[in-house]
């Protein structure tokens, strides 16, 4: 039998045996993930992530109309709009807190880049530059604070406060007959009568609000009774009036109180309906949107100035990220204009451009030593707006890669940064041959 010393004795040697026998290069440590979207094997060993250019959608705001408007009329009298606190169309409490949760997610990521470390007030590699409307300064204040914590970033206000910065302003700053009349046969060859495509939605709609108990009942008992049209004037967004524009204000105002209702069937005014349905709900608004901002003469019109800032930012060598914050009328427009492919966006009652949602512009340098370029759009989806998740590597918000017609990637799903800057500049001239 071996005494406690000689125990200790043989337990010693042995720890110095297997000490000696360690390789003098100890097996790498397995890599932290950088990548939170799905890549090719070997993608972080053959790509740096040099710049991220954002557009974004600002977070959840109240209706663009008050209670006691169109919305009370077309509703059943005894149903109760949310409450919504502040004025009509500006960032509500939660939807400040999405967005900072959004910025952490985007802090954890850009960490993992080292990007943060790169921040200073004084230089220029950091921007954010907002719309002068409250729900946009406000979503970029909140990003950007999460972002970088206690370092007080500016965001930019280029005009007068709650006034359309020309930047953000998605209106017709070119107009001519032959613009018109083209803009009109793109629209009807692509989205045909606008009404019938919408009709099984506004039926959902108008069982929902109870429109045949409404104080407009019977003079308006469904939004298809009323043909839609679309006008075009300088210097003014695109117009609709008829029954989808009506529809649109219910939608909008559905939609977001989907959002801040905890209880879903009180957001639906006590009926049971499915997830399948809110989309459908959504999606009148979203089509509303795609006429008036997605035909390809008028999203080259509305989007020039900013699509000109995308590719200024793109080439900005003294930059490595920007965020740029206005409305679902700019995402879809740039979408349009760059001619992205039509996309599914799972989990997301909304399946164009969901609230907060960014269109993410990724340049990288490959081991090649060519420049490429990625497009996401990264959005929160529904579940994760609703119960007001927050956002990690572990539990991340949707990204869903964008693709533009006609453009080659590599075999690692990549475009060469000329080709995206290319199909950048294609859109901006495209303007001057209105």
């Amino acid at each position: 039998m071996l005494n406690r010393f000689s125990k200790l004795l043989l337990l010693g040697l042995a720890a110095l045996i297997v000490f000696a026998c360690q390789p003098d290069n100890p097996a790498p440590q397995p890599q932290v993930q950088t990548e939170w979207v799905s890549r090719t094997d070997g993608f972080q060993q053959n790509y740096v992530l040099d710049q991220l250019v954002i557009l974004s959608r600002h977070n959840i705001r109240s209706p663009l109309v008050s209670k006691n408007s169109v919305l009370t009329r077309l509703t059943n009298p005894s149903y109760q709009w949310f409450q919504w606190e502040g004025q009509p169309s500006t960032l509500t409490a939660k939807g400040e807190r999405l967005e900072a949760k959004m910025g952490t997610f985007f802090k954890e990521w850009l960490e993992k880049k080292d990007f943060i470390s790169k921040y200073s007030a004084d230089n220029y590699a950091f921007r954010f530059y907002a719309n002068a409307k409250q729900r946009c300064q406000l979503t970029a204040k909140s990003f950007a604070g999460a972002l970088l914590p206690g370092l007080n970033p500016r965001v930019e206000m280029n005009v007068q406060f709650d006034t359309m910065d020309p930047v953000f302003n998605p209106q017709i700053t070119k107009i001519s007959d032959a613009f018109v009349g083209k803009a009109q046969k793109e629209i009807q060859e692509k989205f045909g009568d606008l009404n019938a495509r919408m009709a099984s939605a506004y039926a959902i709609m108008e069982n929902v609000i109870d429109i045949t108990h409404s104080p407009a009942y019977p003079d308006t008992a469904s939004f298809s009774m009323f043909p839609s049209s679309v006008n075009f004037k300088l210097n003014a967004e695109p117009s609709m009036s008829g029954g989808l524009k009506m529809a649109c204000t219910v939608s909008d105002a559905l939609s977001l109180q989907y959002y801040e209702e905890p209880d879903e069937k009180k957001a639906a005014f006590g009926h049971s309906i499915s997830f399948d349905d809110w989309v459908s709900i959504s999606s009148v608004k979203e089509w509303y949107g795609d006429i008036l901002f997605t035909a390809p003469s008028v999203s080259v019109n509305v989007a020039h100035p900013l699509l000109q800032v995308i590719l200024d930012e793109i080439q900005n060598e003294k930059r490595i990220f920007t965020f740029l914050c206005g409305h679902d009328s700019n995402v879809g427009s740039v979408l349009a204009a760059l001619e992205a492919e039509d996309v599914d966006l799972p989990g997301s009652i909304e399946k164009r451009t969901p609230i907060g949602c960014k269109l993410v512009f990724e340049a990288f340098t490959g081991k090649d030593g060519v420049k490429y370029a990625d497009i996401l759009l990264v959005y929160a989806t529904a579940a994760q707006l609703r119960a007001e998740t927050a956002l990690s590597y572990s539990n991340p918000p949707a990204g869903v890669k964008i693709k533009l017609k006609g453009l080659k990637e590599n075999a690692d799903g990549l475009y060469t940064l000329a080709d995206v800057e290319q199909r950048l500049t294609k859109a901006i001239v495209a303007y001057d041959a209105l």
